[in-house]
Formats: structure tokens, C-alpha cells, sequence
């Protein structure tokens, strides 16, 4: 039985955390609301409150380090506007910590917002030149962690993630000039984010990064609209009379290295 800490039981990892205990792996999750902590524990998750600021760890973080062979590192930066420092000094402080544990694989979730809106087709080889304060800090953590010769990071980087109870047409229904109508989407299923770390576990591919986006790319327009039609919404207007940014970012090395099979392609 192989251990597991994911630090950050959210959105994302808390469904990761009860998929791994039903194939047999012992997780540590961690929370940062006190609140959360029965949530976890009654799905068979050792829960742990840790809360990771610029200057401490708050939480027992050895012990939810302790005994585990893998570290999934799922928590948002949380930079806002111009304010700097905040998530990479974070990381910084978290690293000690891992090297002084039996962790020798670390699984980081990152974003494809370090790469830019530049209209290029993406794959793993271009080059990071990320637009917002967000995607720059997470190029730092990415680098900071994957240079570490302590212990094996591979870095995803996921597009825009949606669920069931997550859908980008919630937020954008009903309003005006939207930009960039003909940009490409660059979206993932919560199922197939799950899927693709548990295939990394799986095949022990750690050293690696991965672009993580549902090969499917209609245009922002075409598709939000739709959306907006089979939820029952207020159609999202576009502002047509700018040029579009965006990208299109390419999953094969995913689908190639890893042989992972898209769940949900249609979104």
C-alpha cells in the first residue's frame, strides 16, 4: 500500500483523495478550515489542518508528512493584482519540510497560464511567458520544485477546470463584450484531471510535466453560447470589434506518454 498526502483537499483534491482510497492507497489530506476536517475524515481520509502563509506553517506538517511516499501539491497561488511573493514564498517554506521525509515523488498541480495568449499552438516545449502575476509565480514553483534534487516532481498543468457543479457559463450568462470571441477554449473535466494523476501514480512517471486540456477547442463564442442555450441561460454577448488572443494547447504527450484515454471530450 502506497501513502499519499495531498495538501490541499479541495475542489480538486478531495475527490482525488476518495478515488485513491478506493484503490487501496492510504492518503493525508489537508485543509486549511478546522470546519472541513469531519468532511475528510468521514470519507477515510487522516485530515490534517495546515495553513501555509509568506512566514509559517501553521498544523502538524510533519506528521502529515510523515510515512508518505508521494506529496500531491494542490493549492491555488491566490495572487491578486500587482502583490507579489505570497505563493513561491509559501513553497519555499514547504520544502525543508519534504526533505526530511520519506517523500521522494512530488505531483504538483499547476496551470496553463504560464504560457502566453499569443494565438501559437502549446505543447510542453514552449516557451514560459506567462500574462498575469499568477501564471509567473507558478513558473517560479514549478522550477523551484523540479530543481530539487531531493525528490522527483512532475508538474500538470491543467486549462479551465469544470464539474458538475462547476461550469464557466455560470459566470459569464447574460454579459456584454466579452473578449476574444474566437480565441480557442482550453478546458478539463474534473473527471479526467482525477484520472490523469492517478495514471501518473500508476506508471510512476515522475520528471515529467504535462499540458492537461481536453483535446477540443471550439471557439469561445460557438461554445459558451451553446452553453448558455442547454443550461437555460442568458446568452453571453461577444465584443467582435477587437482581434482575439488566446491558444491552443496540445494534451498528446499526455495521451502518448501516459496512453490516457479523455473521459468526458465533449464538455
Amino acid at each position: 500500500m502506497k501513502n499519499i498526502s495531498i495538501l490541499g483537499c479541495g475542489w480538486l483534491g478531495l475527490p482525488l483523495a476518495k478515488s485513491l482510497l478506493t484503490k487501496g492507497f492510504s492518503v493525508k489530506g489537508s485543509t486549511t478550515s478546522l470546519d472541513k476536517i469531519s468532511v475528510l475524515q468521514n470519507t477515510g481520509i487522516n485530515a490534517f489542518q495546515v495553513v501555509l502563509s509568506e512566514n509559517e506553517i501553521s498544523g502538524d506538517i510533519d506528521s502529515f508528512l510523515s510515512n508518505s511516499e508521494i506529496l500531491i501539491i494542490d493549492i491555488p497561488p491566490k495572487v491578486r493584482g500587482n502583490s507579489r511573493g505570497n505563493f513561491v514564498a509559501k513553497i519555499q517554506l514547504l520544502i525543508p519540510f519534504i526533505e526530511k521525509t520519506k517523500v521522494k515523488k512530488v505531483l504538483f498541480v499547476s496551470s496553463t497560464s504560464v504560457y502566453p495568449d499569443d494565438n501559437s499552438i502549446i505543447t510542453e516545449d514552449t516557451k514560459l511567458q506567462p500574462d498575469s502575476e499568477s501564471g509567473k509565480q507558478l513558473v517560479e514553483v514549478e522550477l523551484i520544485l523540479q530543481s530539487n534534487p531531493n525528490f522527483k516532481t512532475t508538474v500538470i498543468r491543467f486549462g479551465g477546470l469544470l464539474g458538475e457543479d462547476r461550469h464557466p457559463i455560470h459566470f459569464l450568462a447574460g454579459r456584454q463584450n466579452l473578449e476574444n470571441p474566437e480565441a480557442p477554449i482550453n478546458l478539463i473535466h474534473q473527471i479526467d484531471c482525477v484520472g490523469i494523476i492517478e495514471r501518473v501514480i500508476k506508471e510512476d512517471c515522475f520528471g515529467e510535466t504535462f499540458n492537461a486540456v481536453t483535446p477540443f477547442h471550439p471557439t469561445r463564442k460557438d461554445y459558451y453560447i451553446q452553453k448558455a442555450i442547454a443550461f437555460n441561460l442568458a446568452l453571453p454577448k461577444f465584443d467582435e470589434s477587437k482581434s482575439s488572443l488566446g491558444k491552443t494547447i496540445l494534451s498528446d504527450k499526455i495521451e502518448g506518454v501516459l496512453n490516457y484515454e479523455f473521459q468526458n471530450k465533449i464538455l
